[in-house]
């Protein structure tokens, strides 16, 4: 006798057995242990007919809705799987790496553009201005991630550029690197917020830079992480 074979007497007693339970139990639950018990046979029915004709029992793999044990004093349901809410992993963030053009002092001006960068204890609100034209703009990095940085209590992210953008990277950092300041600087922009903006003395070959926000000790563990998630959200 053969697995099939096997199955389906099994399969077949189950059946006979919950009808006759069926029997002896009130309507509401006796509709469910029918349904059981007539969908178990059935699968044992098909399963036989096809490891007969070699096809196996790869009709398990297909099978979108299983039926799951429960207490007697639970009524019998159908669990469904369901497939991950958003079709997979998010999109990532883009990031702008945009030469600075000029750095002063006060807030921006809505007629002026730039972008604002909050002033501290020690420092005043400065209006930082970029150039879109020159730079790199809305790049997705291959990969981002949190770390703890050199001043005690401050968060950075570390992010890194795919093959292609890192000579990019390289060409626009080597020329930033002779010029007098604030030029000699890049506007680190996420979906249109500045992060950063970091001085440049020598061409970065690596494409590899880092976020730390206008000032050192801007970022805290719960912002870097959830900016590196936001950069790189299949990590």
């Amino acid at each position: 006798m053969n697995d099939s074979t096997e199955d389906l007497l099994h399969e077949m007693v189950l059946h006979d057995t919950l009808h006759t339970h069926v029997r002896e139990s009130d309507a509401h639950a006796g509709a469910h242990l029918t349904g059981l018990a007539d969908g178990a046979l059935r699968v044992a029915r098909r399963r036989q007919r096809l490891t007969r004709a070699g096809v196996g029992v790869a009709l398990a793999a297909a099978v979108a809705t299983a039926w799951v044990a429960v207490a007697d004093d639970e009524p019998l349901r159908a669990h469904v799987v369901q497939p991950a809410e958003g079709g997979g992993t998010p999109k990532a963030a883009t990031v702008s790496l945009l030469p600075v053009t000029s750095s002063t002092e006060g807030a921006c001006t809505r007629a002026g553009g730039g972008y604002t960068v909050h002033p501290t204890e020690t420092q005043p609100a400065m209006c930082v201005h970029a150039d879109p034209a020159g730079g790199m703009s809305e790049v997705r990095v291959s990969s981002a991630k949190a770390e703890k940085g050199t001043v005690e209590g401050s968060w950075k992210v570390e992010a890194t550029l795919t093959p292609t953008d890192r000579a990019r990277f390289a060409t626009l950092t080597r020329s930033l690197a002779s010029a007098p300041p604030p030029r000699n600087e890049f506007a680190i922009v996420v979906d249109g917020k500045l992060w950063g903006t970091p001085m440049v003395a020598t061409s970065l070959t690596g494409g590899r830079f880092e976020i730390v926000g206008p000032y050192d000790g801007d970022l805290t563990g719960t912002v870097a992480h959830d900016l590196a998630q936001r950069l790189d959200p299949g990590r």
